[in-house]
């Protein structure tokens, strides 16, 4: 959920265009755009704190016998629906493997390839400080 969670909505339609198609899926809860709070701790372990207030989009769909839900950052309606959908089809022992290949793996590849990508842009930039001693 994860990797749907951070892949843009057009990014899983074009994965999900080399897959069979799927049966009509029903809402159980439409797209829906609101807020949550954010909450922090400074250093990692001090005491909670209130961050901020966040946009989440979340859905809630039924494919067949199973339901497939998706909390997504922002308010890309249709992310969130995809993702849902996708959660459904992951579930059904049939589909899982179709869509763990076809959709899943190619996304953590790219959502890895752009993580590694920054990595070495940050790299780039460190400063290494060497520090003399004296010697008595």
């Amino acid at each position: 959920m994860a990797v749907l969670a951070r892949a843009g909505a057009a990014e899983i339609t074009d994965l999900l265009a080399a897959l069979p198609v799927l049966p009509a899926f029903e809402h159980l809860r439409p797209p829906e755009t609101g807020l949550v709070m954010v909450r922090g701790r400074a250093g990692g372990d001090g005491s909670a704190f209130n961050l901020g207030e966040m946009t989440v989009t979340r859905c809630a769909v039924r494919l067949g016998d199973v339901v497939g839900h998706a909390y997504v950052a922002g308010r890309d309606k249709r992310q969130a629906e995809l993702a849902a959908l996708v959660d459904a089809a992951l579930q059904d022992p049939a589909r899982r493997n179709a869509f763990i290949d076809g959709v899943i793996a190619p996304l953590a590849a790219r959502q890895q390839a752009a993580r590694d990508a920054e990595a070495r842009r940050a790299a780039a930039t460190r400063v290494d400080f060497l520090t003399m001693q004296t010697t008595r």
